[in-house]
């Protein structure tokens, strides 16, 4: 069966958000099971997926690859990128499954359109519209069920996995605004490459990956692969190569699979209890993916 280019597009989106959803259910049974190290899983993460990826980008590109170290505001950025915009993303992500489950921190994760959304209201000094507030409106609401269960007067998660459930809301915003200009330049496989490397490299300061706690079997080695392999470079990949056969629009939608394949796989494979109200929580702010997609086709067809 020959597949033609949107259906190409469409199972590589899937497959990147269904590992990036998996890759966190698998690092859930690390922490809680395994009792892996938070900070050394960031570390080691970090540093092999970032290695792999510039090998990827060495393979496409050749020597281009250390061009972005030449120019004092390339390196300044790629710094700054690695060092807050990966580990922000990253680091924080991980922290709230490990003080709550896979599919509430990459629920809350998903809060970062929101923000990135409202960022550029204020940054452009104007009012929002409609299709905005309604956004916003989804993702408070989607946030205010998945951690109170309704009730204002209780949490549903732990104040520590709501903080950096929050924290890495901000985190996945800051990611995606701050690189902007080093993407058009460059390109995502080597931006996020050396952005890995960069937060590996910063992140070995706080735990140095020789430093490794926990227990290890030899069925630890495949769930640790799919976390680096799976769940993060191929992932990326896939996703970055499923741009050249949709429309990033289309992509974003796609790739709501990641926090329901998360909330799914943690369901069944670990009991995490996921109720009614929480599915309804991921709805609310998966709801605010698809209105601002849909911003965005109307403005481009406009």
């Amino acid at each position: 069966m020959i597949l033609n280019d949107r259906s190409k597009g469409i199972l590589l989106v899937l497959m990147a958000a269904i590992f990036w959803g998996i890759s966190g259910t698998v690092s859930q049974y690390l922490f809680q099971t395994l009792h892996f190290n938070t900070e050394w899983l960031t570390t080691v993460r970090l540093l092999t997926a970032g290695l792999l990826l510039i090998l990827l980008a060495y393979k496409k590109e050749g020597s281009r690859i250390f061009d972005i170290w030449r120019q004092k505001a390339d390196i300044f950025g790629i710094l700054v990128f690695g060092a807050l915009g990966m580990i922000g993303a990253q680091y924080t992500y991980l922290a709230t499954i490990t003080f709550s489950n896979a599919a509430t921190a990459t629920v809350l994760q998903y809060l970062g359109p929101a923000l990135v959304t409202s960022y550029f209201i204020l940054l452009a000094k104007r009012w929002p519209t409609v299709k905005e507030l309604t956004a916003v409106s989804f993702a408070l609401l989607g946030t205010f069920l998945l951690v109170t269960h309704g009730n204002i007067n209780s949490l549903a998660i732990s104040k520590e996995g709501l903080f950096w459930g929050i924290v890495s809301a901000f985190g996945l915003a800051f990611y995606t605004i701050q690189p902007i200009q080093l993407l058009k330049r460059w390109g995502s496989l080597i931006v996020v490459g050396w952005g890995m490397i960069v937060g590996g490299i910063v992140f070995s300061f706080i735990h140095p990956p020789w430093l490794f706690e926990g227990e290890w079997y030899f069925s630890t080695n495949f769930a640790f692969l799919f976390v680096v392999v799976c769940g993060t470079v191929i992932a990326f990949y896939s996703y970055l190569h499923s741009l050249k056969y949709l429309s990033a629009s289309e992509t974003s939608l796609l790739a709501c699979a990641e926090p329901l394949s998360a909330a799914l796989t943690a369901v069944l494979f670990l009991g995490v209890s996921f109720g009614w109200i929480d599915w309804l929580g991921t709805l609310c702010i998966l709801a605010t993916i698809v209105i601002l997609t849909k911003k965005k086709e109307v403005s481009k067809s406009s």
